[in-house]
């Protein structure tokens, strides 16, 4: 790869890492922020029902606004080119997720996540098609794996942030304290600027924009399109029912299991001991994703994209269940998180790549946005089912891992999608 695929490749990097650390810089300062929003004491039952509750709530409405916003742009992508929608996308969701630092009430805190899904939704198509028609074919896999390592350094860095300010610098005055990590989400919106710079449309694009007429959303049911479509949007569906459903609770579960733990200790120190093991789940997850994200390059190149799909989902499934079925330590529960990311986590390192592969260069755009995340509108039920059950349960937290054994059956779903999957191992990228 020369130097310039590489800059395309760092520039769609940066716009998903940010993209991901928007969308789930909220979870990870729900425990304090919801409470302070319902003018609830922090540490009260009635106040982790009430996290639960609505953590289910905004994160399902995160991925049906992240649905509409990748149906939306990934039209737009097609229609008026990949950087432009980038750019598009990263300013919209850097101002939504920085706005809700000024919400006075959770309704307005929801008003602003709406805002700031339309343009999450909407970047992952417009850059993972920029890469996938930038790079030579012979690399396709590898940068579309690379690509996605971003996601784990958004969760290393909302890790990061939401340790500082509030466990360290500002864990004195947690109801205000998460209002300054949603202000971290304005970073995309100078990374944006930086990336129009430099980047510039994909030649293939513009050749397919010059010699054809702008796609149509019916076009992915055609049959040409149709066996892609709807294999394409199976697999999706299932990664992200299970990603979903379990990441949201991540901070939920971790910080009820440590403040068991801290019981007794003074104010600031339960504060630090909470962001702590919130920071050791996370990190163990994000481990986990990282190194799983990576061997989808070669589970992709050596076993082709089917076999890949049908080790990760059994492995998700036996994750699943040990991190939540077992009887575990609750400090050692927490380490459970590296499977879970390793799998759960780790399948998404293909979509980038194998998406693209599937739709010529005129709906490179429409259909991998289409197949990525209308699926979400399914997996938002997940999170709020989980939430809302869980917050009625005598331990809310107990009641939330009982309920995420049975999502362990989720990955298995996806084992009946392979058999029509199409296989895009030592074919070139359709024009």
């Amino acid at each position: 790869m020369d130097r310039y695929q590489w800059t395309v490749l760092f520039a769609a990097w940066l716009g998903w890492g940010f993209d991901l650390l928007d969308s789930i810089l909220f979870n990870y300062v729900a425990p304090n922020a919801i409470p302070a929003l319902l003018h609830l004491t922090p540490g009260t039952p009635a106040a982790a029902a009430a996290t639960l509750r609505w953590t289910g709530i905004l994160t399902s409405v995160l991925l049906v606004g992240w649905a509409a916003g990748g149906v939306l742009f990934g039209r737009i992508t097609d229609r008026v080119g990949r950087t432009r929608t980038l750019l598009l996308t990263m300013a919209i969701y850097s101002l939504g997720t920085a706005a809700c630092a000024f919400a006075p009430n959770v309704w307005v805190l929801l008003a602003c996540r709406v805002v700031a899904a339309l343009g999450i939704g909407g970047e992952w198509a417009a850059g993972a098609a920029m890469v996938a028609e930038v790079v030579p074919e012979r690399r396709r896999v590898e940068a579309g794996a690379l690509l996605y390592t971003s996601a784990s350094f958004a969760l290393f860095l909302a890790t990061f942030v939401t340790f500082q300010v509030q466990g360290v610098y500002f864990r004195t005055v947690p109801e205000v304290a998460w209002r300054y990590v949603m202000l971290f989400g304005l970073v995309p919106a100078a990374v944006a600027f930086l990336v129009r710079l430099f980047v510039r449309e994909p030649e293939r694009w513009v050749q397919a924009a010059a010699a054809s007429t702008p796609p149509r959303l019916a076009e992915l049911f055609a049959p040409a399109h149709r066996r892609a479509t709807l294999t394409g949007l199976g697999l999706a569906l299932v990664a992200l029912v299970a990603w979903w459903t379990c990441n949201a609770f991540i901070p939920v579960i971790s910080s009820g299991l440590a403040a068991r733990a801290a019981a007794g200790l003074p104010p600031a120190d339960a504060t630090t001991l909470i962001e702590e093991w919130k920071a050791l789940a996370v990190n163990a997850f994000t481990w986990g994703g990282l190194i799983g994200t990576l061997l989808t390059i070669p589970a992709a190149k050596y076993l082709g994209r089917r076999v890949m799909y049908a080790i990760y989902f059994l492995a998700s499934s036996a994750a699943l269940f040990a991190a939540f079925g077992l009887r575990l330590d609750p400090h050692t529960r927490l380490y459970m998180y590296f499977p879970i990311g390793l799998t759960v986590f780790g399948v998404f390192g293909s979509f980038t790549y194998y998406l693209p592969e599937l739709f010529p260069t005129r709906l490179r755009g429409t259909g991998p946005g289409f197949t990525y995340n209308i699926g979400r509108l399914v997996a938002a039920i997940g999170p709020f089912v989980v939430g809302a059950v869980a917050a009625r349960g005598t331990s809310a937290v107990d009641t939330a891992m009982q309920l995420l054994v049975y999502v362990a059956a989720v990955p298995l779903a996806g084992l009946l999608v392979l058999p029509w999957a199409i296989e895009t191992r030592h074919r070139p990228l359709p024009d």
